[in-house]
């Protein structure tokens, strides 16, 4: 028997068919590969901003506890121009006791005006 026109039509449509189907598990196939490689991605992506956040608190933890260290280094600094003030002054009033006690007296006089007029 000699396979007619629409007998090979039939046989090359079956073909297409089962190409086409093979295609359509291909493509599947690939868009699933695809989907799980973008999901890994996504997980090591997201690893990633974690551990760079915990990175980030971890150095914003260590600069405030510096910053009490240079916050104590400034009042101790602050503390001793304080109490070399003080010395100065101490020295001045010994060595000069009168011109001390006119200059406190004028002091006196000048803030007690202020405030007088400060009342009005």
């Amino acid at each position: 028997m000699n396979p007619t026109p629409s007998d090979g039509m039939k046989t090359h449509l079956s073909e297409a068919g089962g190409h086409l189907k093979q295609a359509a598990s291909d493509a599947g196939e690939a868009l699933r590969g695809a989907a799980s490689a973008a999901g890994d991605e996504l997980r090591v992506g997201k690893a990633n901003v974690k551990a760079d956040l915990a990175d980030t608190a971890l150095s914003g933890i260590a600069a405030a506890e510096q910053a009490g260290g240079v916050a104590r280094e400034q009042v101790d600094a602050l503390m001793d121009k304080g109490r070399d003030l003080i010395d100065s002054a101490a020295e001045l009033i010994r060595e000069r006791p009168l011109a001390s006690f006119g200059v406190a007296f004028a002091a006196g006089w000048i803030i007690a005006k202020l405030a007088r007029s400060g009342d009005k």
